[in-house]
């Protein structure tokens, strides 16, 4: 798919709460900006707050939470409720790390995209959110 867009997709790339090894997540933003993207890489120990603010001032087209700690069940829904507090339904929440498979299919029944467990190529991972923000955002 050729890109097609009037500029770069805009994601950006977080870790929420105690959760310290982000080498999975600084993989993925070098990829992504590898590929086109322009990238936000908030760092470790944000809150879903930190996170769903910064996406708001970064006029971001998606977030990717990187989360192994375990708490995803509370992370994701609790972004995906102060994104619809602020009329942020068009932005894709997505994400990867250490999710049962049973979770996953509950936090997509509750809005989140594609969730990557580790080993996923990440040419997977481009291609999903490129096509995702070319079929949803209008740019």
């Amino acid at each position: 798919m050729a890109d097609t867009f009037n500029r770069p997709i805009r994601v950006l790339v977080a870790k929420v709460g105690l959760d310290g090894h982000d080498r999975g997540a600084r993989i993925i933003a070098t990829t992504l900006r590898d590929a086109g993207m322009e990238v936000i890489y908030t760092g470790l120990r944000q809150t879903p707050e930190m996170v769903v603010n910064t996406a708001l001032q970064e006029d971001v087209d998606a977030i990717g939470i990187s989360i192994l700690s375990g708490a995803h069940m509370t992370v994701f829904p609790k972004i995906l409720a102060l994104m619809k507090k602020k009329q942020m339904d068009d932005v894709l929440v997505t994400g990867g790390g250490i999710i049962p498979e049973s979770d996953m299919l509950e936090l997509k029944k509750l809005g989140v995209g594609e969730l990557f467990p580790p080993g996923t190529s990440t040419g997977d991972i481009v291609k999903y959110i490129k096509e995702w923000v070319h079929r949803h955002r209008n740019f």
